[in-house]
């Protein structure tokens, strides 16, 4: 294996896996101590493909802290700028200091949310995204040790990124006299007049909403569209819905272990860069999170595009280094003549 110069970022989010979805559904939890175990794997797979030098979000619980200040066997790591507000913001600045500095490949530790939040600043980053949070239709669980050789192979240049891994879509949401924003997933408009408990677990009050994918066998406001209509994140397309009286009724899993009916009037495919159009009053909700207060009248332009970050594949990446012999270790030629060395000894 080379040693390239590839720098790999590590985003692990201390608040992904411990919201209120907790209390009032089934949602599983990730705390700390397995988000360290998690780092600790991820950079065993790193080490073992010549991926030497990682930079990493210094959060407040100081998960990743904990484990790269041990012996790391030759690895270089080292703490970017970023805030310390225990909130999205810090993901955000972390992401942002990762893209300053070129990094070849980022790895995050949390749900949707958490890559939302690095793609508010870095929107095509190369991702390898562990699910550790609560809505987890982007990122997927996948075992860290394979995780970080993928990852490794990529930021090396061992593996090509263009050949393992697919620009996923995105919403790209403006709103009137506001700065725009985005989600990776899902956008909805709630007839609610407050953000409050972020979580979307109140059905009867959603209005409408904006999909990349819809999938049946995942949980949140993608399964909605999912039982109805599905789509995958390969299609060139989005899925809007109109929800309330007046359609079909599906049973969907809006939350972990929590089936509630959902009321869907009308629903569609849109072009990408098609724009559809909501209106306040109402909360605009981003991948399964209440985040901007819609006033009366105000209004927000929706749009799905080939735009979002570029998803590593870990099991064609390891496919493709093991077809390319990269996992083959070599005999030294010294070796080699040693061996033959001997064998003359005993012939003699």
């Amino acid at each position: 294996m080379t040693d390239a110069r590839g720098i790999v970022g590590i985003i692990a989010n201390p608040a992904s896996g411990k919201d209120v979805r907790r209390l009032v559904a089934r949602a599983s939890v990730f705390d700390n101590q397995e988000k360290q175990a998690i780092v600790g794997r991820l950079l065993k797979g790193l080490s073992t493909v010549g991926a030497r030098n990682i930079v990493y979000m210094d959060d407040t619980h100081g998960i990743e802290r904990a484990i790269l200040e041990s012996d790391l066997g030759g690895m270089t790591c080292t703490p970017v700028t970023s805030t310390r507000t225990v909130s999205a913001l810090d993901t955000e600045t972390a992401a942002q200091a990762m893209r300053e500095l070129g990094c070849a490949v980022v790895i995050t530790l949390g749900g949707d949310g958490t890559n939302r939040a690095v793609a508010k600043r870095w929107p095509d980053a190369p991702l390898l995204p562990i699910s550790t949070g609560t809505n987890n239709v982007f990122p997927r669980f996948v075992e860290a040790t394979v995780a970080g050789a993928a990852a490794g192979l990529v930021a090396t240049g061992q593996v090509p990124l263009a050949k393992v891994a697919r620009q996923r879509k995105l919403v790209r949401i403006s709103i009137a006299d506001e700065a725009d924003d985005i989600a990776l997933i899902d956008a909805v408009l709630s007839r609610e007049r407050f953000i409050g408990a972020r979580a979307l677990l109140a059905p009867e009050r959603l209005a409408a909403a904006l999909l990349t994918r819809a999938d049946p066998a995942a949980v949140g406001m993608t399964a909605i569209g999912g039982l109805i209509a599905p789509l995958r994140h390969r299609r060139n397309a989005g899925l809007w819905l109109e929800l309330g009286p007046g359609g079909v009724i599906v049973e969907a899993p809006i939350a972990p272990g929590f089936y509630q009916p959902i009321a869907i009037r009308t629903h569609r495919r849109t072009r990408l860069g098609e724009a559809v159009i909501v209106a306040g009053p109402g909360v605009l909700a981003f991948d399964g999170e209440r985040e901007r207060v819609l006033h009366e009248g105000q209004t927000a332009v929706m749009r799905v595009e080939r735009a979002g970050p570029w998803v590593i594949d870990v099991r064609r990446a390891l496919r493709r280094a093991a077809r390319h012999g990269l996992f083959a270790r070599m005999k030294p030629p010294e070796s080699a003549d040693a061996d033959a060395d001997a064998d003359a000894e005993q012939g003699a």
